[in-house]
């Protein structure tokens, strides 16, 4: 799912300086990217998160199924992935996943320890999101070149604590251009920052759903 609230705080502060940055409060853009129009409906929709999903809530809880949710107020990183693509294009990764998992378990990690699928929470790991992505041939080479990372593309890193984290690419550049701004929520709710290559790029997709 991402980050627990200790380890959050654990690394924080040494981090303070790559999420400055809000949806009101952000570095000066040095423009923006064309993005073919799926995938400009999937970042307009993870934009529309921004300031409304306010708290960062790793706890797990039991959601309807399919088009299950959490308040809107709060989430992990993963939610702003999975209600971008309800919102923007109508694709329920809760149901694809959970689909997928239970024609193909065995593939799918078992870090948690779980011996059969779980709707409310499967969807909602980032381990889980890149093997289904992966078998989904969504999966892109791993880039150390910003401009390799187009609108939409879904982006998974490692934290400190070898902890995951996703995010998604948008449309807007940095101050300088040399990379897309990404959407995410690490601990003060969405926001789109400058945090493409903050942490190690563990994965690189794209898709349309």
């Amino acid at each position: 799912m991402g980050i627990t609230r200790r380890a959050f705080f654990a690394f924080g502060a040494a981090a303070t300086g790559a999420y400055l940055w809000s949806s009101g409060n952000r570095p000066a853009s040095a423009g923006t990217l064309p993005a073919e129009p799926w995938a400009e409906k999937l970042v307009t929709a993870a934009k529309s998160q921004i300031g409304v999903t306010l708290i960062y809530d790793p706890t797990y809880s039991k959601i309807s199924y399919p088009g299950g949710d959490v308040p809107r107020l709060m989430g992990v990183c993963t939610d702003v992935v999975i209600r971008a693509y309800r919102d923007g294009l109508a694709v329920d990764l809760q149901k694809l996943v959970h689909e997928d998992m239970s024609r193909a378990f065995a593939v799918y990690p078992k870090k948690w320890g779980l011996k059969r699928t779980d709707s409310n929470i499967d969807h909602r790991r980032v381990p889980n999101l890149r093997v289904f992505l992966a078998r989904r041939n969504a999966e892109l080479p791993v880039s150390t070149r910003g401009l390799d990372y187009l609108p939409g593309d879904i982006v998974t890193q490692e934290l400190p604590g070898n902890k995951t984290h996703i995010v998604l690419v948008s449309n807007v550049l940095n101050a300088d251009g040399s990379r897309p701004l990404a959407i995410h929520n690490i601990g003060w709710g969405a926001k789109m920052e400058d945090v493409l290559f903050t942490y190690k790029v563990t994965g690189h997709y794209r898709f349309q759903g």
